[in-house]
C-alpha cells in the first residue's frame, strides 16, 4: 500500500462528508442474516410497485437500448410543460430529482455563498453544498412540541438567516424525514419576503401524497416568483425509483444554467418512456394515495396506542419517536425481516422513519414491534 494519504488530495468539503445512507436493501439483509420473506419499509418506495402504463412503455422501449436516449427529453418535456402550464425551456430533467438538486448547487454556490436550509432537511442539500466547497447555513427547526408542524421548517428563522451572500434557499414540502408540510399562505409569504436574486428551491418529491386542502402546488407560482425553482420526482408515487427520473421547473434563465452543466444523457431511454407514460396513469396515482392515506391512519393509531409518538406526516412515511434510543428497535425489526430507516444521521437518534406499506406489511410491522416489546 502507498504511504500517501490520498484523502488529503480531496477538496476540504469532500473530506468532511459522510456518505448518504440509503435504506438497507433486501438482498443485503438476506446475506447478513440468511432470512427470507423480508419487507422493506425504509426508502419511501411505492408498495404497489410501478404504474402499469409505465411498465408497458418500458417494454416497448426496450428494443432501442442500443441507441442513446434523446438527450433533450423532448417528448417528456412536452408532456410536463402541458401539465404544469410552463414552456419546455423552463424544464431541466434529472437522474432523479436528486440530480437537479446537485446541479443547482453546482451552478449557483461558491465557497462564499452559504445556502440556507432547515435542521432535519433532506440530507442531499448539505452533502451537495459541502462537496461544492461551501458550508451550509442550517437554521433550527420548530420543536417537536409544535402544535401543527413538529420538527418542521421555521420560516422566520430561515428568513433571518438570509443575507446578501445567499444564493440558494432549500425548502422541502413535504419535508423528508419529518413528514411536516407548509401551507400555501405561509410559503407564499416567505417567497414574498425574499429579493429576486435569492433563489428558493421548493422540493416537492412527495407532493402527490400531500392532500390537505391548504397544501400548495408551488409550480403554479413560477410566473409570480422568478426566483422560484420547483423540483419533482417520479421515484415516489409513480413507482419509478429504480429508473431515476426527476425534473426542475424554473424560469428559463435558471433552466439554461442548469442545462449547461447537466450531464449528457443523464436520463436513460427506459426512464424517459416510463415517466411519459406514468403521467397518464391517474388511476394508479389515486390508488397509491388512497392506500397511503389508509395505511398512515392505521400506523399512526397503532404506534400511538403502543406508547410511541408518530409525528403528523404529509408524505408516504411516518417519523416515529420511540421514546428511547431507536437502534435496538431498528436491529430487532431487522431480525424480524422488517427494514425501517434509522435517522440518527439527521440528529434524531430516538426516531425511526417508517414507509407506509400495504395493509399486510403495516400489520406485520406492528406485530413485530409487539413481539419485541414482549421479549423485553
Amino acid at each position: 500500500m502507498s504511504a500517501i494519504d490520498y484523502t488529503r488530495l480531496a477538496m476540504p468539503g469532500v473530506q468532511q462528508l459522510q456518505p448518504y445512507q440509503p435504506g438497507k436493501p433486501i438482498s443485503e439483509l438476506e446475506r447478513e442474516l440468511g432470512i427470507s420473506n423480508i419487507i422493506k419499509l425504509a426508502s419511501n418506495e411505492n408498495p404497489l410497485g410501478t404504474s402499469p402504463l409505465a411498465l408497458a412503455a418500458i417494454s416497448q422501449a426496450s428494443d432501442k437500448l442500443g441507441l442513446y436516449p434523446d438527450a433533450s427529453g423532448y417528448a417528456l418535456k412536452q408532456k410536463l410543460a402541458a401539465r404544469h402550464g410552463v414552456r419546455p425551456e423552463q424544464i431541466t430533467l434529472g437522474n432523479g430529482s436528486n440530480d437537479v438538486l446537485v446541479m443547482l448547487v453546482e451552478a449557483f454556490i461558491c465557497p462564499q455563498c452559504r445556502p440556507v436550509m432547515s435542521q432535519y432537511c433532506f440530507a442531499v442539500y448539505p452533502i451537495a453544498t459541502l462537496a461544492a466547497g461551501a458550508e451550509p447555513l442550517i437554521t433550527p427547526a420548530l420543536p417537536q412540541s409544535h402544535p401543527s408542524m413538529p420538527l418542521g421548517h421555521d420560516l422566520d428563522a430561515m428568513l433571518a438567516a438570509v443575507d446578501e451572500h445567499t444564493r440558494l434557499v432549500f425548502i422541502a414540502n413535504p419535508n423528508n424525514p419529518t413528514g411536516s408540510r407548509l401551507g400555501a399562505a405561509e410559503l407564499r409569504h416567505f417567497l414574498q419576503q425574499l429579493p429576486p436574486q435569492q433563489i428558493v428551491v421548493v422540493d416537492e418529491a412527495y407532493t402527490e401524497y400531500a392532500t390537505d386542502q391548504d397544501y400548495p402546488d408551488a409550480s403554479q407560482w413560477l410566473d409570480e416568483f422568478p426566483n422560484l425553482v420547483v423540483t419533482r420526482t417520479f421515484s415516489k408515487a409513480y413507482g419509478l425509483a429504480g429508473l431515476r427520473v426527476g425534473y426542475a421547473l424554473s424560469n428559463p434563465q435558471i433552466a439554461d444554467m442548469l442545462n449547461r452543466i447537466r450531464q449528457p444523457f443523464n436520463v436513460n431511454s427506459l426512464a424517459l418512456a416510463a415517466a411519459e407514460a406514468a403521467l397518464d396513469d391517474d388511476e394508479f396515482i389515486q390508488r397509491s394515495c388512497e392506500l397511503n392515506k389508509t395505511g398512515l391512519e392505521y400506523l399512526s393509531k397503532a404506534l400511538n396506542d403502543m406508547g410511541f409518538t408518530p409525528l403528523p406526516s404529509a408524505g408516504n412515511f411516518v417519523l416515529v419517536d420511540m421514546g428511547e434510543p431507536a437502534e435496538p428497535w431498528y436491529q430487532g425489526l431487522l431480525r424480524a425481516g422488517v427494514i425501517t430507516r434509522r435517522v440518527a444521521n439527521y440528529g434524531l437518534p430516538d426516531h425511526l422513519r417508517i414507509t407506509i406499506g400495504t395493509a399486510d406489511q403495516n400489520q406485520r410491522l406492528i406485530t413485530a414491534l409487539h413481539s419485541l416489546r414482549a421479549a423485553g
